[in-house]
C-alpha cells in the first residue's frame, strides 16, 4: 500500500508538470478566440491599353482663282524658231499702230451707208499732227477691202489743208469720193494719214486702219400708207 501511495504521488507531480492550473485544479479553460486568417488577396495588376487616336482627315480646300507666271519658253536663235507674223497667237501682243508725225486719228461712226436713203451716210476722220506748224497739210488715202476674200480697190487720195495751226484736220468721207464704190458691198473701208511740208515733202505716215471702218448697202424699207377710207353714203 505504502508503495502505491508513492507511486500515485509521483504520478500526479509529473503530471503537474505539464497541465495548466485550470486543468490541475479542474477549473474551467478560458476560451481562445480563434484570430481571424489573413487572407492575402492578389490584387490584378493594372493592364493599360493604349487606345490609338482616330485621325480625321479634313479635305483641303483647292486654291483658285490665282494667276500663275507662265515661263515664256527660250528663245533660241536657230532660224526655224522664228514665228512668222501671221502664225502670231492671239494671246501674243498685237504691235502698236504706226502713228508717225501723228497723235490720235478719230472717227464719228464705225459705219455708214452707200446711200442718203440710210444714216448716217458719211463719217468724219479727225487727225492731229505732232508738229502743227510744220504741217500744213495732210494726204488721206481710202480704199475697199472686201470681208469675204480680202480682195481691194485702188487707193483715192484726198487732200486736206489746215484751216488753222492747231495742227486738227478733219474731213467728212463721203462714199462717192471713193474709187470703185458700185463694186464693192458690205466691205471695210481701209484708210491712212500722210503729213506734207509747203514743199510737198512727207514727215509722217500713220499705218493702215484696216478693219475699223464699214462702208453698207443701203436697203430702204418702205414705209407703208394708209388707204384712204372710202365714205359710204346713206340714201
Amino acid at each position: 500500500m505504502k508503495k502505491i501511495g508513492l507511486f500515485l504521488t509521483y504520478a500526479i507531480l509529473l503530471s503537474s508538470c505539464t497541465l495548466t492550473l485550470e486543468q490541475l485544479f479542474l477549473l474551467p479553460e478560458p476560451t481562445q478566440t480563434p484570430m481571424p486568417a489573413s487572407t492575402i488577396t492578389s490584387t490584378a495588376a493594372l493592364t493599360f491599353t493604349p487606345i490609338t487616336p482616330t485621325l480625321t482627315f479634313t479635305a483641303t480646300p483647292t486654291l483658285a482663282g490665282i494667276k500663275t507666271n507662265t515661263p515664256a519658253p527660250e528663245s533660241t536663235a536657230t532660224l526655224s524658231s522664228v514665228t512668222p507674223l501671221i502664225l502670231i497667237t492671239p494671246n501674243t501682243p498685237t504691235p502698236a499702230m504706226e502713228m508717225k508725225g501723228f497723235l490720235a486719228v478719230n472717227i464719228s461712226h464705225k459705219e455708214f451707208y452707200n446711200k442718203s436713203e440710210c444714216q448716217p451716210s458719211s463719217v468724219r476722220i479727225t487727225v492731229q499732227a505732232s508738229d502743227p506748224l510744220g504741217t500744213p497739210m495732210v494726204a488721206l488715202f481710202v480704199r475697199f477691202k472686201t470681208k469675204t476674200s480680202g480682195a481691194t480697190s485702188d487707193w483715192t487720195r484726198i487732200m486736206i489743208p489746215a484751216k488753222d495751226y492747231s495742227g486738227t484736220f478733219t474731213h467728212d468721207l463721203l462714199p462717192d469720193e471713193i474709187k470703185s464704190v458700185d463694186f464693192y458691198h458690205n466691205s471695210w473701208v481701209q484708210f491712212q494719214f500722210v503729213a506734207y511740208t509747203r514743199d510737198n515733202k512727207e514727215i509722217g505716215r500713220t499705218g493702215i486702219f484696216s478693219e475699223r471702218l464699214t462702208l453698207l448697202d443701203c436697203v430702204p424699207i418702205p414705209t407703208p400708207t394708209l388707204s384712204p377710207t372710202p365714205v359710204i353714203l346713206k340714201p
